[in-house]
């Protein structure tokens, strides 16, 4: 196997060649994450506007069926679906407990 490759470091010349391969190298990484970062944020934002749109399209077409079927089925016996009230009268007997109570 040719030698170069066992030591798995760049032959350099200097000690400030090193020096300076470990600052770019530093840099391009620094870089690579910030950039990565921002592309992150920008997709996220971008799905999470498309995600609101969506929504809301469906919450508008939901709206609108919602009418038309009102609309369509008015004056019709809507007895399953409709909710129903109870009227009636009240009268109250005593608010404290104490009065019922004969001592």
């Amino acid at each position: 196997m040719n030698p170069h490759f066992r030591q798995k470091q760049f032959p350099a010349a200097s000690p400030l060649a090193n020096a300076l391969v470990v600052i770019v190298g530093t840099l391009i990484i620094g870089a690579s994450v910030v950039l990565g970062v921002v592309a992150f944020l920008a997709l996220g934002s971008i799905i999470a506007v498309l995600a609101a749109v969506i929504g809301i399209r469906i919450w508008w077409l939901n709206r609108r069926l919602r009418r038309q079927f009102a609309r369509d089925h008015a004056g019709q016996d809507h007895s399953a679906t409709e909710t129903s009230v109870i009227e009636g009268e009240y009268r109250v007997v005593s608010r404290d407990r104490r009065r019922l109570d004969p001592d």
